[in-house]
């Protein structure tokens, strides 16, 4: 019974939803739901964690019905991101080495374990632009559903 309690509370752990950084902005229904919420398209915005002045705005659906009320529904795969320039923008040279592989900036969990969103950013120096790719992965067969959003560094007076 000791072991049950402790594989339970590690669930429950690593279950629950990481929202990093995020603020709902506003949502649209889009499927009525007799029983629990209706199905929804979710707008968030969330600061770049390492870069000061950089908002991402990402739209997603989100699984109602009671499913989706109690956390255990599956999210679809959909998503789309918009990133802007609020402000003067300072890149140190940890991000520009890190660019190949990108760097996560944001997660949340879209089904009970396996399944989350992702935001990953790059630096393309050509260009002296940064790339915003949003995915969604499932540890068990993927999903190449994906949207970017490009932000040229540009003055700021």
């Amino acid at each position: 019974m000791r072991n049950l309690s402790k594989i339970l509370s590690i669930l429950i752990i690593f279950c629950l939803p990481n929202t990093i950084f995020a603020e709902e902005i506003g949502a649209v229904d889009t499927v009525f739901k007799f029983f629990g919420p209706d199905n929804k398209i979710v707008i968030e915005a969330f600061d770049d964690p390492d870069i000061n002045n950089i908002t991402c705005y990402l739209s997603r659906a989100k699984t109602g019905g009671i499913k989706g009320g109690l956390g255990l529904a599956e999210d679809t795969a959909d998503s789309a991101i918009s990133c802007q320039q609020v402000g003067p923008i300072i890149i140190d040279d940890k991000i520009k080495l890190n660019n190949k592989k990108g760097q996560v900036v944001f997660q949340k969990r879209t089904s009970l374990i396996f399944k989350k969103l992702q935001v990953v950013r790059f630096y393309d120096k050509q260009r002296n632009a940064l790339i915003y790719l949003t995915y969604s992965d499932k540890i068990i067969d993927g999903s190449p559903k994906n949207a970017i959003s490009a932000v040229p560094i540009m003055p700021w007076h």
